[in-house]
């Protein structure tokens, strides 16, 4: 008996290893949904809006190091509200097929109700975008779909229109989807230039990205070789953080620490390992670069490169190892380490600074209480401290993830990626509202692993509903909320800037009572006195948690590098709120 074009396409999901499929139910998509019903090793997951559904399939592509996740939309709105939640992924570069409804074939082109041009919508987001317009172009439609999301690393759309669904093909097959990674290695000779050049260096720093993960120990040999410091992009703290490394200084940019930004600019020689980290003005200018990516057009978009390598982190290292010149006869072979124990200090003393301003009872002394009447927030918790006694009581196996914004920050600064932690936000985006719906696909994953949701209160807010998701499916998921009554990231970018805050306060609910009315544990913390037993609390209990902390929103994160034009402007700023809040009174 031939099989339906629902049937081929939920079969192959299951030959490759889908278990999950995340999505909004809806007329186009009945046929799929129906196969998915009575298909045992294939689960559907039933989200509250389909921008959830897309980054869960995200999450779960970026936790399966490059594994296939895949989501639903239906007409129309359904299919423009996955674009979000697509664009996540995109920019993330991890593998999503996005199944689309579309309205009957016959109706193409007519304006016809819901109607949505499905190829040219995701035209900008999609490495592969097509059309089954015949039950016969299966399944190598769906072959070349998977096969270009998972080579490309990047998101397939497949559209089907609502009256081919169910149509049976007349020549079935199996679906084939064989296809191995390719390791890259560069020329030699650039192999060699770029050893030369860091021989020659006295001081070098690394920059090491998420490309340069699954290399950890090669990586660690060659900063150890070169007495480097290794200043880590956020993506790069699960895989470099904690678990003695002796080399890593933290974060540089925005979110850094002053010992990240000195171990760059104190370097005369820069070695970019797979990363592409954007920001331009956090690179020191006139310094020697060497970068290893495995794209070519990576290479030097961001600061000018002396020697580009084009190949995988791993491999390209071991093979820098081998060209790096030999140590002295009769010497322990080591470099000079002025500049790696120079940079390790300064880092040790951030910390130590950062562990005192995450103890609750900072505010305790005169200069505390003196900001707190001048803030008029007696009680509210310093995020700090939530983030740092969030790192104490949660699992060595934890898998985190953060909305974009504050939720980041503090993440970043007080919670360590060591044992087998694992990372995910939008952090090349810089969506809000991805850390729950992340959260929701990395626990349907493994429902036994503790999963962790550092949420902003506006990016909670935002897709509010698909905590009912969590509720439905029991997922375990203990949502963290900074809860600062504030966009905290706008305010402090209008700060910087001279402007007064504008348009950022946010008037929430009890969050904890909102969960509590949806049948999920919800727990309020108002008095820093009581952080610490309500996160034991809460991460004791079997099943979803919502721990909605009040956080000041007073409280800002330093760049590592502040500028005297950013430290007037804030002063400005706040000249003009005090001058405002007098005006309004």
């Amino acid at each position: 008996m031939a099989r339906t074009v629902a049937r081929v396409i939920v079969d192959a999901l299951s030959e490759l290893g889908v278990r999950q499929v995340f999505g909004v139910v809806g007329d186009a998509l009945n046929p799929l949904t129906d196969a998915i019903r009575t298909t045992d090793d294939v689960e559907w997951v039933g989200c509250r809006h389909e921008e959830a559904a897309a980054f869960a399939a995200s999450a779960q592509s970026q936790l399966g190091d490059g594994a296939l996740g895949v989501c639903m939309g239906t007409v129309g709105p359904g299919s423009v509200h996955l674009l979000n939640g697509l664009y996540d992924a995109a920019k993330s570069r991890t593998p999503v097929l996005a199944i689309a409804g579309q309205v009957p074939l016959t109706e193409l082109g007519s304006d016809y109700f819901q109607e949505v041009d499905n190829d040219a919508l995701f035209s900008d987001v999609a490495v592969f975008r097509a059309t089954i317009t015949s039950p016969d172009q299966l399944p190598q439609m769906l072959e070349t779909a998977v096969r270009t999301a998972l080579g490309r690393k990047g998101v397939a759309v497949l559209t089907v229109p609502g009256d081919v669904g169910d149509r049976e093909l007349s020549a079935d097959r199996p679906a084939r989807f064989s296809l191995s990674p390719a390791v890259t290695r560069p020329e030699e000779s650039a192999v060699r230039r770029a050893a030369e050049l860091l021989d020659r260096a006295e001081r070098v720093t690394i920059l090491a990205g998420r490309g340069a993960r699954a290399a950890r120990e090669d990586v660690l040999a060659l900063a150890d070789r070169l007495a480097a410091p290794m200043v880590l992009t956020l993506k790069a703290k699960e895989g470099f953080e904690g678990d003695g490394n002796p080399f890593q200084v933290g974060q540089t940019g925005l979110i850094g620490n002053p010992a990240a930004a000195s171990a760059l600019h104190d370097a005369d020689t820069i070695l970019m390992l797979g990363t592409d980290f954007p920001y331009r003005d956090w690179y020191p200018e006139g310094r020697t670069v060497v970068q290893v990516d495995t794209e070519a057009d990576r290479i030097g978009r961001r600061v000018p490169v002396e020697v580009g390598l084009v190949g995988d982190t791993g491999a390209t290292v071991r093979d820098l190892l081998t060209h790096l010149a030999a140590p002295p006869a009769g010497t322990d072979g080591a470099r000079d380490r002025g500049h790696l124990d120079k940079a390790r200090e300064a880092f040790t003393q951030w910390r130590s600074g950062q562990a005192r301003l995450a103890d609750p009872a900072h505010d305790k002394g005169v200069v505390g209480r003196i900001r707190s009447a001048l803030d008029n927030r007696d009680h509210d918790i310093r995020p700090e401290a939530l983030a740092a006694v969030v790192d104490r009581v949660a699992a060595d196996d934890a898998i985190f993830t953060s909305d974009t914004g504050m939720a980041t920050v503090w993440l970043s600064r007080f919670v360590e990626m060591r044992g087998g932690r694992r990372l995910l936000g939008s952090y090349n985006l810089g969506s809000m509202a991805n850390a729950m719906p992340h959260a929701l696909g990395a626990q349907c994953l493994d429902r036994q692993r503790q999963v962790v949701a550092f949420c902003g209160d506006g990016g909670l807010s935002m897709l509010l509903g698909d905590l009912m998701t969590l509720k439905t499916q029991q997922l375990p998921v203990k949502l963290v909320v900074f809860d600062n009554r504030r966009l905290g990231m706008v305010k402090l970018e209008q700060e910087q800037g001279g402007l007064p805050e504008f348009g950022t306060v946010l008037d929430n609910p009890d969050f904890a009572a909102v969960a509590t009315a949806m049948g999920i544990t919800g727990i309020r913390v108002t008095d820093p006195a009581e952080l610490e037993d309500a996160v034991r609390r809460a991460f004791a209990v079997d099943g979803p948690v919502l721990l909605d902390v009040l956080t000041n929103p007073e409280e800002i994160a330093v760049p590592a590098k502040p500028t005297v034009e950013q430290g007037w402007g804030f002063a400005v700023a706040k000249v003009k709120e005090v001058v405002r809040s007098h005006g309004d009174g």
